[in-house]
């Protein structure tokens, strides 16, 4: 067994060090591009600063004849462009795939310095985040690279979502776990071939109300709510990154006209604790920023109850409800979010400055 000790020791001799916190870094929407499209390249420099996080996708979306190129292209586009604020993140090919090793190694050598995650498909268990970290270590150190290059899960599979606290707890590497329903509604056998989102079939009907004859009538007019069908799956995995000091995010809407629903399913998740998603479509980075960012008006609530609490002990009244240490627990995660988005987007820094001026102005 190894030792507790031996956790944030390198891997291998001349790796860097491992991280002891994963840092907390604003990343509402992961776009992700095919570097093997040269027009959808292109695009990328202009998209710094517009989006938190740039994903070159290696995986599924690029066809069979175009793996190298993408490859190649996302060496290309990493070399070239100034990320500035924007982090850089890959999804690898499948650890099972011709291509995963090549996959690494390159970009590792080539681009180790620019890349900030590496995002590893259908993760099963804690072994293969064991395999990618040693893998890492290696060629971390044989690229001479001074930071550790993070890893992300995706969760796909049943086997994987029975595994997710081990998952989370592999590696000190572990930045985050994202949820990919397609892959693992295919893998539970659940009967939607929808990519995210809900299904009207899934729902709860209200009770038969009672007709002229005393009787009810299952058949008349009833209430419909439509549930969740990824509910449970968010939520434990919330719980397991929380946990392991990670971050949980929401994973592809696939019907990219549905702005609508899409958003929707973006709340849920934010509500639920996930700190962002993906974006298939520039028109999704909009809905994402927005809605993986707090409310002005609940920013300026949060600041009052901060404000009100002082060293955090006993309990006050802000806008006639009582608001104690665990409330003022849950304003401090809106305030500390709203700080960080501040610092990255210029437009929340002025709304979100003026939430706490007003709550000041509350409170004194």
């Amino acid at each position: 067994m190894r030792s507790a000790k031996d956790f944030f020791v390198p891997l291998a001799v001349g790796a860097p060090a491992p991280l002891r916190e994963i840092p907390s870094r604003p990343s509402r929407a992961i776009h992700f591009f095919d570097p093997s499209n040269a027009k959808m390249a292109a695009k990328i420099p202009g998209m710094v600063g517009k989006v938190d996080v740039l994903l070159g996708n290696l995986e599924d979306a690029i066809k069979v004849e175009n793996k190298e190129a993408a490859r190649n292209g996302l060496v290309e586009i990493a070399t070239s462009t100034d990320f500035g604020p924007t982090q850089l993140w890959t999804r690898l090919n499948a650890l099972d795939s011709p291509w995963f090793l090549d996959d690494i190694s390159t970009l590792v050598a080539k681009i180790g310095d620019k890349l900030d995650v590496v995002m590893i498909p259908k993760v099963q268990g804690a072994e293969d985040i064991h395999y990618v970290d040693r893998l890492l270590a290696q060629l971390e150190a044989k690229a001479g690279l001074t930071r550790p290059i993070l890893v992300h899960a995706i969760l796909e599979t049943a086997r994987g979502m029975a595994n997710v606290e081990q998952i989370c707890g592999a590696s000190p590497r572990m930045q985050g776990i994202s949820l990919g329903p397609a892959d693992l509604a295919a893998d539970r056998r659940m009967k939607t071939t929808r990519v995210g989102g809900g299904h009207p079939g899934y729902l709860v009907r209200a009770d038969a109300a009672k007709n002229d004859a005393d009787t009810y009538d299952i058949h008349g007019e009833r209430a419909v709510f439509q549930q969740d069908l990824w509910h449970y799956t968010i939520a434990r995995m919330v719980d397991a990154c929380a946990m392991h000091g990670m971050f949980a995010y929401y994973g592809p809407f696939g019907d990219i006209t549905d702005v609508v629903a899409c958003e929707d399913q973006f709340r849920n998740a934010f509500l639920l604790g996930c700190v962002g998603t993906w974006t298939l479509h520039p028109k999704q980075i909009e809905i994402a920023n927005r809605v993986f960012s707090p409310d002005p008006k609940e920013v300026e609530h949060a600041y009052e109850v901060v404000e009100a609490m002082g060293d955090g002990s006993g309990a006050v009244m802000v806008d006639g409800k009582m608001e104690d240490d665990a409330s003022c627990k849950q304003c401090q995660v809106v305030v500390t979010l709203a700080e960080q988005l501040a610092e990255v987007d210029p437009e929340l820094k002025e709304k979100y400055a003026q939430a706490k001026a007003a709550a000041q102005q509350k409170g004194a």
